[in-house]
């Protein structure tokens, strides 16, 4: 199964990842950290679902936010939470690969679990190309991604809400891995390449890009407080999610 048809079955249910413990108190403080103020600034979010992030860069006082997933389904649920709440942000269905900007530029790029899903070096390339080709020059691109050197056979993810394992399968920038987000309603999972970091950091300076810099997650404050420091060991001893800078 295609990444778009994963996705255009979980639809509105991937809402739900957010209110789970890795994704509320390490990715959403760790990446909205990383990307600090967006006032004023034009900002294109790729892979971005059913939009939280679009939604959130918006509150925090980006002048634009145009959100771009492959999924119909995820934009048309990302639209109906516009409709119901309005804050201003755009939509568009469309693969990243594909992408053709004409006369748009953005300040920033943002993307969560995006290139991971690139069948093989080629694609994950063209990828960072029409990321750039997006951007004015001395833009940004910032994302978050499951890190490449995961310990598969250390500690597990399961505690905070997911879990992650291989399949086998040897993808075309590394190993293919399946992520099971831990719902309440009913576990769902997806595939996935767990790209190399070689992968990444060679595609993005071919594409255009420099200051390329990975950036470790952290445990927020408010994890700490709901949980303790003790329920975070596991995580801070092989996490999950790294995160990755670089400027156009």
């Amino acid at each position: 199964m295609s990444a778009q048809e994963t996705y255009d079955e979980i639809g509105e249910a991937f809402e739900g990842f957010k209110g789970l413990p890795l994704a509320r108190y390490v990715e959403a403080p760790s990446f909205l950290g990383m990307v600090g103020d967006v006032s004023g600034r034009k900002v294109i979010d790729l892979a971005c679902g059913t939009g939280f992030y679009s939604r959130e860069l918006k509150r925090r006082g980006a002048a634009d936010v145009f959100g771009v997933d492959i999924s119909g389904e995820m934009i048309r649920a990302a639209e109906g939470i516009e409709q119901a709440a309005p804050l201003g942000v755009r939509y568009a269905v469309g693969d990243v690969a594909e992408l053709s900007f004409a006369d748009e530029r953005f300040d920033l790029a943002t993307a969560v679990m995006l290139l991971n899903y690139a069948e093989d070096v080629a694609e994950f390339e063209l990828m960072c190309r029409r990321v750039h080709q997006s951007l004015r020059s001395g833009g940004e691109f910032l994302m978050l991604h499951q890190t490449p050197d995961f310990d598969f056979s250390g500690p597990s993810p399961r505690p905070y809400g997911f879990l992650t394992e291989l399949t086998g399968e040897e993808g075309g920038t590394g190993p293919r891995v399946r992520i099971t987000a831990l719902l309440e309603e009913a576990p769902i999972s997806f595939t996935a390449g767990l790209a190399r970091r070689e992968v990444f950091e060679t595609c993005l300076a071919k594409a255009g890009f420099s200051e390329i810099t990975w950036v470790p997650t952290e445990v927020s404050p408010a994890g700490i407080a709901a949980y303790g420091e003790d329920f975070w060991a596991d995580y801070r001893a092989n996490p999950a999610f790294e995160m990755l800078r670089c400027r156009a």
